[in-house]
């Protein structure tokens, strides 16, 4: 109901749970604050590993984390690392919860009418995974199954859209593995990158189905900012940039993902 009638940054606060009068619009550049207070504040899932999770000892590292504090410290500044719910990241920049978001975040068409991107920082795709031993080959083949997303990607959204089977929501990839390997879900909707090297590392029998042909099959990532920040946006680019040239984002790549994945 919400996105007939609303559209743009209306709609897409909408649905992120605020009221569209109440996001804070820019008003001054933030570089500077964030300059003064020497630290940026980072936002991710936690829960998309290999992009981004809590390891045993509490922390959150992973893909993401490395490349916002190699950002940080470009920028001379501190990088403090928040995790939140997907389903309201964009909420909380808006409501200056945070400064940045470095969590593997599409970039798409809605969500620039809202936020500024810098990157993209690295290239990915949808994939369609079932387990080892499903008989399904091709998207029909999962009509009238049960589907699992994470709540608030733009996986659910597809998979909305498309319609035709049943739709579970979850927090991250974890639970969505889980739910796929223990066969409460016949199918997962995600990016393809982590499941690859989440199955490499668990020896999962899980398998990506061959859909070439379908939408988000070949997306770009970026880093979200509130608007009206070109400075910051500039100074952000500039140290990706660096590090893309310098051989520390291939560092980071190789150290979580295993692969160069710009």
């Amino acid at each position: 109901m919400i996105s007939k009638l609303l559209t743009g940054a209306a709609a897409l606060a909408a649905v992120a749970g605020i009221a569209f009068s109440a996001v804070p619009q820019a008003q001054a550049e933030e570089l500077m604050e964030i300059k003064e207070k020497g630290e940026i504040r980072i936002a991710m899932s936690g829960a998309y590993p290999p992009f981004n999770f809590v390891n045993d000892r509490n922390e959150v590292v992973g893909f993401d984390p490395g490349i916002g504090k190699a950002i940080a410290e470009r920028m001379q500044v501190e990088p403090v690392i928040v995790t939140t719910a997907w389903d309201g990241i964009i909420a909380g920049l808006l409501a200056g919860k945070y400064d940045t978001i470095v969590g593997s975040m599409t970039i798409t068409e809605q969500r620039q009418e809202v936020v500024d991107f810098v990157g993209p920082y690295y290239s990915a795709g949808r994939g369609v995974f079932v387990r080892g031993d499903s008989p399904a080959m091709g998207l029909d083949d999962l009509n009238g199954q049960t589907i699992g997303v994470t709540l608030g990607e733009t996986h659910e959204k597809w998979a909305r859209e498309r319609g035709g089977w049943n739709i579970r929501t979850y927090k991250g990839l974890p639970e969505l593995m889980l739910e796929l390997e223990t066969g409460r879900v016949d199918a997962i909707v995600v990016d393809n990158i982590p499941v690859r090297v989440a199955v490499q590392k668990s020896g999962a029998e899980v398998r990506q189905l061959d859909t070439p042909d379908i939408e988000g099959g070949s997306v770009e990532i970026g880093i979200a900012i509130r608007k009206g920040n070109p400075e910051l946006k500039a100074a952000m680019q500039q140290a990706l940039d660096e590090m893309m040239a310098d051989g520390t984002y291939e560092e980071i790549a190789m150290e979580w993902i295993g692969a160069d994945i710009r």
